[in-house]
């Protein structure tokens, strides 16, 4: 029972949203908007919107949001909904580019509680599974740091072969044999001070913890959805994805 409380007090209670990028890749629609804002359609919702109900519904109080590509159309947005957002948000923005670990360090500094562990996302990950048992798997490891990690699909059909060579199937789309980090993070208290000021953490900070065996990888539960939306064609598959799993 100790154990499980123990677990359970361990859980973040706040969250960081990195909302900052180009996201050229999107264009047209990012044109007037960044990625966070942008609707995969028939949710009706932006992706930003979906985030801050999933992390609510984990137990999130609190989220600060990493602002960068068209800043004020996301605080705008921010502010006409305020009386609807499921938890209390703050907005940060850099005031010049610190890379990916010095704007993940830059928002955490504004965190409400920088003695407890946290919670981020990369602004453009549309996924929804617990949050809470992620934690609980963090906690159970003693690791610094926890990444989520999914199984996306091979964005082409494959062939299978025998040993002589001979073709035996086609496969549409399968899943991949590699896992990759799918942008969902949980993180100590002690991690802030761990980040760059400026550059990259996947590139400094992981590794070093990957050596110590303080970095803990999440695979995602069988039938969890995730999706990072980075191209059009991203919404599309996501619209037809989500509207047959909700069906």
């Amino acid at each position: 029972m100790t154990g499980d409380s123990n677990a359970s007090s361990a859980r973040p209670t706040q969250a960081v949203i990195l909302a900052g990028g180009q996201g050229s890749r999107l264009r047209p629609y990012t044109d007037d908007r960044p990625k966070p804002l942008v609707e995969i359609p028939g949710t009706g919702t932006p992706i930003i919107g979906h985030q801050l109900g999933w992390l609510a519904a984990e137990g999130v109080t609190d989220a600060v949001i990493s602002c960068g590509h068209l800043a004020e159309v996301l605080q705008e947005w921010l502010t006409s909904t305020a009386d609807r957002l499921p938890c209390r948000v703050t907005t940060v923005t850099e005031d010049e580019p610190l890379g990916r670990g010095g704007g993940l360090k830059h928002a955490a500094a504004y965190l409400p509680r920088p003695d407890e562990p946290w919670y981020a996302t990369n602004g453009d990950i549309w996924t929804r599974f617990s949050l809470r048992e992620m934690a609980d798997f963090h906690h159970e490891r003693g690791a610094e740091a926890t990444l989520s990690l999914a199984r996306p699909r091979i964005p082409w059909g494959v062939v299978e072969t025998n040993e002589y060579g001979h073709v035996v199937d086609f496969i549409e789309a399968p899943p991949s044999p590699y896992l990759i980090n799918a942008g969902v993070y949980v993180f100590s208290a002690n991690f802030a001070a761990m980040l760059p000021t400026r550059g990259d953490h996947e590139r400094t900070t992981f590794p070093r913890l990957a050596r110590k065996r303080r970095l803990a990888g999440y695979p995602l539960p069988q039938g969890a959805y995730w999706r990072a939306i980075d191209t059009e064609k991203d919404l599309t598959e996501a619209a037809r994805e989500l509207a047959a799993h909700q069906s």
